[in-house]
């Protein structure tokens, strides 16, 4: 839930970084797994033509995810 929550608020970066604060397992190895599913399943969703406005907020998160 916490890493669904913080992509469907990168288009508001004050309420991503409040999210988390908030559910600092995302920061975590543990909330890897769940970041790089929720990032999948959005890239896929932006490829079938939809959330296109998400396409740049997804590669700065697709690169934060890299670097972990």
């Amino acid at each position: 839930m916490p890493a669904c929550t913080t992509a469907y608020t990168l288009l508001q970066p004050n309420v991503a970084n409040r999210v988390r604060i908030v559910f600092p397992v995302l920061g975590s190895p543990a909330g890897l797994p769940a970041a790089a599913t929720v990032f999948a399943m959005l890239l896929q969703t932006v490829a079938c033509g939809d959330k296109f406005a998400l396409t740049d907020q997804l590669q700065g998160w697709f690169e934060e995810l890299r670097r972990r």
